[in-house]
């Protein structure tokens, strides 16, 4: 299906029941490839499982987070492409032929789009719709899910944006919004993710709920700072004038509300402004491979 080396990166931490249902499944697809996992400091039998299936295994010493063992992986990886997927059996070794053929057709980035159903429970499944419905309107292209970790990518490609992703678990949003940034591009697959069956998600809805809301606004820094900033200005300014039209007319006079209002929403405009200069420079070298 593919000319190019493929390795297949599997970060893990407590997985070991996953692994045993995963890993023979992906060995009867017979794509002779590299199997990657990536021991996020596990305290169960992950190690043994690969060793048991002869499997490579790199262990970090001790949990460094989703977004790191990505990282190790992508860094450790031999192949072209390679194609990321979560350990606790949730991405099913039977879709990594259709993200294939997909990419064969000269993408840069496959994203396994999951499909109504396919989400732990409904905060996630919205949470994951607000995400991509922001995202879309950023870059004015549809995107189906944002948060997928189930993707195939070109490696060379995928290590040029390594220093921007997170050690966490918004990998998947930091690099999807990096390609389109940078001009890559990307397609979705649809695919189907059943509910897990054991072991627990390290995602954790209470604590990490403001860290999603941070997500939201880190897409549109990451791709484009200005078109974020320029509605907030815009209203404050709107805010302000409209506050000042109402003072001059009940009161006769310019109000301390009204300049802070004016003077905050120039402050947030030239703000984005700088952030659209950083931004330009954080990805002027994207292109090199």
């Amino acid at each position: 299906m593919l000319a190019d080396t493929l390795s297949i990166v599997i970060p893990a931490r407590n997985e070991a029941s996953g692994l045993s249902r995963i890993l023979p499944r992906l060995a009867e697809l017979n794509l002779g490839c590299e199997i990657l996992v990536v021991d996020d400091g596990s305290i169960d039998d992950t190690a043994a499982v690969c060793a048991s299936q002869k499997i490579r295994c790199i262990r970090h010493q001790y949990p460094k987070g989703n977004g790191a063992a990505i990282k190790t992986g992508a860094r450790a990886a031999k192949g072209d492409v390679i194609i990321f997927m979560d350990a606790d059996g949730q991405h099913q070794p039977g879709d990594i032929p259709a993200l294939l053929e997909k990419f064969s057709e000269g993408y840069d980035m496959v994203v396994g789009a999951r499909q109504s159903g396919s989400h732990a429970g409904p905060h996630r499944a919205i949470a994951n719709d607000v995400f991509s419905r922001f995202a879309s309107w950023i870059v004015k292209q549809t995107i189906e899910d944002l948060t997928s970790g189930f993707r195939v990518v070109r490696a060379n490609k995928f290590r040029q944006f390594l220093y921007l992703l997170p050690n966490g678990f918004s990998y998947p949003t930091t690099i999807t919004m990096s390609f389109f940034r940078a001009g890559l591009s990307v397609a979705y697959v649809p695919i189907h993710t059943p509910r897990r069956t054991s072991g627990k998600s390290h995602i954790r809805p209470t604590q990490d709920g403001l860290r999603f809301l941070l997500i939201i606004f880190k897409i549109g820094t990451l791709y484009s700072p200005l078109k974020l900033f320029m509605p907030i200005a815009l209203t404050f300014f709107l805010t302000g004038m409209c506050h000042y039209a109402y003072t001059f007319v009940t009161q006769h006079r310019f109000t301390n509300m009204s300049a802070l209002l004016i003077t905050s929403s120039v402050f947030i405009f030239l703000i984005g402004l700088i952030s659209e200069q950083i931004t330009m420079l954080i990805y002027k070298d994207s292109d090199r491979n």
